[in-house]
């Protein structure tokens, strides 16, 4: 006859059926659509925390190590229970001290749900070999309210014997709360919705470990810096040669005949005429025998030359340079005129060292 228990209450199943063995613990309970309710066994010791995370056996994990408990999976296994958990008593590993047998809803945080609203829970054991229903306890939902985890029950070890102690605890904080006090790790729990107001559990699977992968960085290749660009902008080339780009200085230009004018040039040509003393344009031409003007030293275009007459320079045409010799200074302004730009013959005069 099987021996109805109230909360609190234990009862001695080696007295109930001598040389029981094993065990099938059934738990049931009737709740509305949408309502989820998961049971699972705790393998603990004597400090009353489970053996190691392999010892929590629910519907993710349907056996522990050894095989001694396993959960039959969802369904309906007949007699009014929803769940069975099978325990091999004569296997249950000498450092268990006791088996616990909580149930819980699934986000019934989340969801609004709670043991308040579930309706003929109970928890029983019966005789595996026999499917004799040797105890038995039915939960009430009076005064059951927030609590969305509750442990039905437990068996235990008392000296050489088994027995099964009606427990009925509940907790509102979920299957989270419970794996709180029993020391089980592979439960994390999660925030729930703002509109909840509440946290809900899940089970969560230990991390894998992670391999680091290094970072292979590519040594940036050197930019070449831009060379600086002028500033400014002219529609006029530098008057002592055109291949230096736009004139932007106005400077004095003192011919070796004529009068002076001012003349655009480049940056670096601007500042050899501000510092070179005149006439340093046109060095002596082979064949014209020259001579610089009243109260001009002889000082030809390179000022590093050492005196040394050089070949080259500015070239002019021939008819160009005899009006130049016969009308002397006077002629300085048709040689000025040879001077402009415009003559095609011109080549220009580098009076610097390239």
């Amino acid at each position: 006859m099987s021996v109805f228990l109230t909360k609190g209450g234990n009862v001695s199943l080696s007295e109930k059926a001598p040389g029981l063995t094993a065990v099938t613990v059934g738990l049931g309970w009737q709740a509305g659509t949408g309502y989820e309710l998961d049971g699972s066994a705790l393998l603990c010791d004597q400090s009353g925390k489970v053996l190691s995370d392999e010892h929590f056996v629910f519907f993710n994990n349907l056996s522990s190590p050894d095989g001694s408990v396993r959960h039959s999976g969802s369904g309906a296994p007949g007699g009014g229970d929803e769940q069975q958990i099978q325990v091999d008593l004569a296997r249950v590993p000498a450092e268990v001290a006791k088996i616990v047998f909580p149930v819980s809803l699934y986000e019934g945080a989340v969801r609004g749900q709670n043991f308040g609203q579930v309706h003929r829970a109970h928890i029983r054991v019966l005789d595996r070999d026999t499917s004799t229903e040797l105890t038995r306890y039915d939960l009430t939902a009076g005064g059951l309210s927030s609590e969305t985890a509750l442990v039905f029950g437990e068996l235990y070890r008392h000296g050489a014997e088994w027995k099964f102690r009606a427990v009925g605890q509940g907790y509102a904080s979920g299957l989270a709360g419970i794996a709180t006090d029993y020391g089980v790790d592979i439960l994390r729990e999660t925030s729930a919705p703002a509109s909840a107001g509440a946290a809900t559990s899940t089970y969560a699977p230990p991390p894998p470990v992670v391999t680091p992968t290094p970072t292979v960085v590519s040594p940036m290749t050197p930019t070449a810096a831009a060379p600086p660009q002028p500033t400014g902008s002219s529609s006029v080339t530098c008057f002592f040669d055109p291949h230096h780009g736009p004139g932007m200085t106005t400077v004095t230009w003192f011919p070796q005949w004529g009068v002076s004018r001012p003349v655009q040039a480049c940056g670096g040509c601007a500042q050899r005429v501000q510092t070179t003393a005149p006439p340093f344009y046109t060095p002596p031409q082979q064949g014209y025998p020259q001579t610089a003007p009243q109260g001009y030293p002889q000082q030809y275009g390179d000022h590093h030359d050492h005196g040394q007459q050089q070949g080259g320079g500015r070239r002019f045409g021939a008819g160009a340079l005899i009006g130049a010799g016969a009308a002397g200074l006077v002629g300085g302004a048709l040689l000025n005129e040879a001077f402009d730009d415009d003559e095609p013959e011109v080549v220009v005069n580098n009076y610097y060292e390239d």
